[in-house]
């Protein structure tokens, strides 16, 4: 995301760096290229070729058209533009010589019928609730048949209640409340975008008693603490709001109706009471401008530093002495989502599916999410079809979608993947995402088996800012995050690994369409954007993420857009036509070795803070510490931590790291050979591959929530967005359900071990000894 040296050096130093990037590629031309992996000598030069080709096909101007295009009226599920925007992509799929269908689903997608919130006490204020146009973006002005800002999925209800402000409404943050005898029983919340996911915040409200919950920007994360607001910088204004969804998604994503089946006509559906995704309590989202008056009319305590957010007040908890009407009624109809699917079919192993996804409804306009990223992938298309017209031919089938519907809950591509969910097992290799994509730096991320192919291709590709690879600016970000003063742990071991080998791939919580195909399906994914010097936060699900607020602070000249097509498309070109599917198991051994490494210390630090907090209870310590003029309370005394067993865990990794080190020495030694392999051997090994990331699934999937079946990757309960691995035992030890933790470990190690018999099973194709 060293970028910070560009970012913040003076122009000299800028333009020496570029100087000596320039030298660099002058030096890497004449050097012989490093072997392409997966791919033997002759191959692997046919395939650079490939890709130089693939690379002149590539244009800017193609993508700024394309946006400029698709992001002129709202976008979002069920409006004209949705579904006018649908069928130009899939003519121009037709047009670069795809074979390409629409494929549609029925699902449940509430709007806005009736919305309102006043402050009735102690002063009156009605909230506007609007985003008014913006001086210079024509875009913002266009906004007849768009939808008011709202959150999908929230219940509906007429509530007036004393108001409490909770903070980001996270769960420390309740128990932070509970320390000041503060109860959200009965009263209304407000809570602050940011350190989790929005759908979190009314999900516990509601558990904790709250009638309704209000969530708003603040400037102190999203506005003009962090730069100069829209239109002057790309930065949040006091009007914008954040649209969104609040659909459970840690417990399943998609259609809240057809869990777990695709949602055809003919499919079988929950009564809309019966979803376990559709939330209690009326909630709504709101800028700051509207927050203000609520929060400044709030008594009670002030609340701690780390509370406050950037508005021109002094922040209290309530509750009251303000009193706050809330009421949100929706229309919950059925909507039909477009999802484009185009097929390049292949030449000698077609039941090999490579798969490449973006999704294509915003919120409004959806400049800058999705459409950067959609164009990006048309551009890949494009490139490609141009190659097949010339006569290159895919060893393996490429597919690739655009999905609807990603907004409201990874609609589209979850739909689609349950349908086609047995196909899919059989045949799918990889399925790669993208989202929003702007300046800046490579987000990697996926699953670990591709981490040298990854770090392969981010080599291959020039950063547009810096003329140095993608790789090295991501490994000198890395490297310069892990030196800061308050680097985490995460970050320091991060810049360690990537100064030692490769820059390491980010585990995939959720938040976009990779999750059916990874958590659901145990199909191999990949996560890839440019992000990180982009001025986004101003805009993000706003009727402000126009083409206009994109081509000034997104990525102005798309270069960007070409970075992201060369190396996505790399990765498609380089898998569909690899010798052998190119996975390597070293990365995967370590990596899972890591995380059991973290649970035994996350296990060990509970049990150390159990034993202190008795101790400082016994003391009467907090008491001791706390302002007696103020109300406080200590926290609860916490029963004793066992001690688990993790030993089937510990016992798995050391099967993992003898199979993947014979596995990967193995496909070494076939690389050294050309990939010199029999058809029946070749297909062997690849009939392995191609389904190995099923065995770390689990038919029962995870406690409380079946859908999600990856015993390593999935979405925290409490985190949403935010990945857990090894999830079972992790939320068991966070949760403080310890039989569970023991449970999941002994599944977990089951799932290790599939895999690792898997790996002796492809190993052993390959002619290992």
């Amino acid at each position: 995301m060293s970028r910070a040296l560009i970012r913040f050096a003076g122009r000299t130093l800028a333009v020496a760096l570029l100087a000596g990037a320039a030298g660099i590629a002058q030096a890497d031309a004449s050097a012989a290229p490093p072997a392409l992996y997966g791919f033997g000598t002759a191959d692997a030069a046919a395939q650079r070729d490939l890709e130089r080709r693939f690379d002149a096909h590539l244009d800017a101007a193609d993508m700024r058209a394309w946006m400029q295009s698709m992001a002129s009226a709202p976008n979002h599920v069920g409006s004209p533009h949705d579904k006018a925007n649908a069928e130009f992509v899939l003519q121009q799929f037709r047009d670069w010589g795809w074979d390409a269908r629409i494929e549609t689903f029925e699902v449940l997608y509430p709007t806005p019928k009736s919305q309102a919130l006043e402050l009735l006490a102690p002063t009156r204020f009605t909230a506007s609730l609007k985003e008014p146009p913006i001086d210079g973006d024509a875009s913002s002005a266009r906004t007849d048949g768009a939808l008011p800002p709202y959150l999908a999925y929230g219940g509906d209800g007429d509530v007036t209640a004393e108001l409490v402000y909770v903070n980001y409404g996270m769960p420390d943050d309740y128990k932070e409340l509970a320390r000041h005898g503060i109860d959200v029983k009965g009263k209304i919340v407000i809570a602050r975008y940011g350190a989790g996911w929005r759908g979190l915040k009314p999900k516990l409200a509601y558990e904790h008693g709250a009638v309704g919950c209000i969530v708003y920007s603040d400037p102190h994360e999203d506005g003009y603490r962090a730069g100069d607001a829209y239109p002057k910088g790309g930065w949040r204004p006091p009007e914008g709001v954040q649209r969104g969804s609040v659909q459970d998604m840690p417990v399943y994503s998609g259609d809240p109706l057809t869990p777990g089946v695709g949602a055809t006509k003919g499919a079988k559906r929950l009564a809309i009471k019966d979803a376990r995704t559709i939330l209690k309590i009326p909630t709504l989202p709101i800028s700051y401008a509207d927050a203000q008056p609520l929060l400044a009319a709030l008594g009670g305590d002030t609340v701690p530093a780390n509370w406050r957010g950037a508005l021109p007040i002094t922040y209290h908890f309530g509750p009251g002495p303000a009193k706050v009407h809330l009421a949100v009624q929706s229309n919950w109809d059925m909507k039909t989502l477009y999802d484009v699917i185009a097929t390049l079919k292949g030449s000698q192993y077609p039941d090999q599916w490579v798969m490449r996804g973006n999704h294509r409804d915003g919120w409004v306009f959806g400049a800058w999410d999705p459409l950067s990223g959609q164009v990006a992938m048309l551009a890949e298309a494009k490139a490609i079809g141009a190659l097949a017209k010339a006569g290159w031919k895919p060893k393996r089938t490429l597919v690739y979608a655009s999905w609807d519907g990603e907004e409201p809950g990874l609609l589209g591509s979850t739909e689609w993947a349950e349908a086609h969910a047995e196909e899919l097992r059989r045949k799918a290799v990889l399925y790669v995402n993208s989202d929003t994509n702007v300046r800046g730096f490579l987000d990697m991320g996926g699953s670990h088996s591709l981490q040298r192919l990854l770090n392969q291709v981010a080599a291959d590709v020039r950063d547009p800012e810096t003329g140095v690879s993608v790789l090295e600016r991501k490994r000198a970000k890395i490297e310069v995050d892990g030196y800061a003063k308050d680097a985490t742990p995460e970050q320091k071991e991060s810049a360690k690994r990537a100064a030692d080998g490769d820059v390491p791939l980010e585990a995939l919580g959720s938040g976009s369409d990779f999750s059916p195909f990874l958590q659901h399906l145990g199909v191999a994914a990949l996560n890839l954007g440019f992000d990180g010097e982009d001025q986004q936060g101003g805009v993000y699900h706003s009727d402000y993420d126009t083409f206009e607020h994109y081509v000034r602070f997104g990525d102005p000249g798309f270069a960007y857009g070409v970075a992201l097509a060369q190396t996505a498309g790399r990765v498609m070109l380089r898998v569909a036509d690899a010798d052998v599917l190119p996975l390597r198991f070293g990365d995967v051994a370590d990596t899972y070795g890591r995380y059991v490494e973290e649970l035994h210390k996350l296990a060990d630090g509970e049990r150390e803070r159990s034993v202190t907090l008795g101790r400082l209870l016994d003391a009467h310590a907090f008491a001791l510490a706390a302002d007696p003029t103020r109300a406080s309370a200590p926290p609860p005394r916490e029963d004793a931590v066992p001690f688990l067993d993790l030993a089937p865990l510990d016992n798995a990794l050391v099967r993992l790291r003898a199979s993947a080190k014979a596995f990967d020495a193995a496909y070494a030694a076939a690389a050294q050979k050309d990939f010199a392999l029999a058809a029946a051997q070749r297909n062997a090994v690849d009939g392995v591959l191609q389904g190995i990331e099923q065995a770390l699934t689990d038919a029962q999937g995870l406690p409380g929530r079946p859908w999600y079946k990856h015993m390593i990757y999935a979405p925290g309960l409490h985190t949403g967005y935010g990945v857990k691995t090894m999830p079972g035992v992790r939320e068991a030890i966070e949760e403080r359900r310890w039989g569970e933790a023991n449970r999941y470990a002994a599944v977990i190690a089951k799932t290790l071990d599939g895999y690792s018999a898997d790996l002796d099973k492809a190993a052993a194709a390959l002619g290992a000894r």
